[in-house]
């Protein structure tokens, strides 16, 4: 029976395709024609998490009484953590009761942010290339996007003498993301300083992503938003325990700061989910309160890794200087490929995935973005494989 008299609602038809969910079909085809694939392409963490977290889910999971619908809000506890992970890391206070939320992850939260806070209509800014969420999630809202075009000229970071004063009086929301994904792009306090000046100024509410807090190497130590006097006022953080605790398909993440900007989210998320399972809940606390040298373990993987692939890029004509944070390299494309073209390509010829650029938007053209989390033995299969199908650099 055909169901042509339904159709989809207007937020569906101006989403582009979301680029992972294709690489998902591609990568099956792929597979079923019987390549070994050697998945470079989503942020997706190999390896379990630490065996502290397990076993405080399994034990959490002997306790009948978590089985229950968990409070909207989170437990108690784990907020707490929260509370104390921010105290620890940045000196930054928070109130458990009403400046922390626990989030299915920080996708969810970011999307469910943009339908609090957005009518249609609303203007937001976003820069291009970002982590897709940030842009999609008002799209979903139904806001008109103004893109902050970055370029590796001014380091990724976003310039806020680009974006026109008629556009920043207008502007509801600005999203960003540093340590950035997916340019590897860090900012430095000075820059955060601005951008709490900026949006004061223009009576603009803040929205950072902080999911690579840990993930930071060579003594470099990124910045919370919430480090910056002012910022709390208008501005709102996220973070996620899938990368650095590799908790990826927990779903658990939190969002902390403004508490009636987090009192706008809680009151949607009420009438949409139920919270996090209380099992997932105690684990992330047992993640939050590990020893700094977990932390510096899992530092470490990715920095070799990072090493382990420039060296290699190196030999096939890239040059790419030493990136500060997250578990990605951010390759610009040979001359004459687009994002697009050079993906397929390095995928139909070596079975290597990677992320084209321009999943991120329009910025991001140009360039691919590849994960670290594959081991050396299967980096250095990808390398060969590069090699012996001829793809280089220039």
């Amino acid at each position: 029976m055909s169901l042509s008299w339904i159709t989809r609602a207007d937020r569906l038809n101006i989403l582009p395709t979301y680029v992972f969910a294709r690489l998902d079909e591609l990568k099956a085809g792929a597979r079923e024609r019987g390549i070994d694939l050697i998945d470079l392409g989503m942020g997706n963490p190999d390896g379990p998490p630490p065996q502290p977290v397990i076993d405080s889910a399994i034990a959490a999971l002997a306790e009948y009484n978590n089985h229950g619908y968990p409070p909207f809000e989170g437990t108690t506890s784990f907020r707490r953590s929260i509370t104390q992970w921010y105290q620890r890391c940045y000196g930054v206070d928070l109130n458990p009761d009403n400046e922390v939320l626990p989030l299915l992850g920080s996708k969810e939260g970011l999307t469910h942010l943009a339908l609090a806070y957005i009518n249609p209509g609303d203007l937001v800014l976003v820069p291009s290339p970002a982590y897709p969420p940030h842009f999609r999630g008002p799209l979903i809202a139904g806001a008109r996007i103004h893109p902050i075009i970055l370029n590796a000229q001014n380091n990724w970071l976003i310039d806020l003498q680009s974006i026109p004063q008629n556009v920043a009086r207008e502007a509801k929301i600005l999203y960003f993301n540093y340590p950035s994904n997916p340019t590897t792009a860090t900012a430095p306090k000075e820059f955060f300083e601005e951008v709490v000046s900026f949006a004061r100024h223009y009576e603009i509410m803040l929205v950072h992503d902080l999911c690579y807090a840990e993930l930071a190497f060579d003594g470099y130590q990124p910045t919370s938003l919430l480090e910056i006097p002012g910022a709390k006022d208008i501005g709102v953080e996220f973070h996620t325990l899938s990368k650095t605790y590799n908790m990826a398909g927990w779903r658990v993440g939190f969002v902390v700061g403004n508490a009636d900007i987090i009192q706008g989210l809680r009151t949607l998320k009420t009438n949409l989910d139920y919270g996090i399972f209380t099992a997932i809940q105690k684990a992330a606390e047992t993640a939050l309160q590990l020893p700094d040298s977990y932390v510096k373990q899992v530092q470490d993987r990715y920095r070799l890794r990072r090493d382990f692939l420039i060296s290699g890029l190196s030999k096939l004509g890239w040059q790419i200087s030493p990136s500060k944070a997250t578990m990605y390299l951010w390759i610009p494309c040979p001359p004459h490929s687009t994002s697009t073209s050079f993906a397929m390509d390095v995928l139909q010829k070596t079975g290597v995935v990677v992320t084209p650029g321009n999943a991120f938007g329009e910025g991001g053209e140009g360039y691919v973005r590849v994960s670290l989390i594959a081991d050396y033995d299967r980096l250095q299969e990808a390398l060969d494989r590069l090699s012996s199908a001829g793809i280089r650099y220039g």
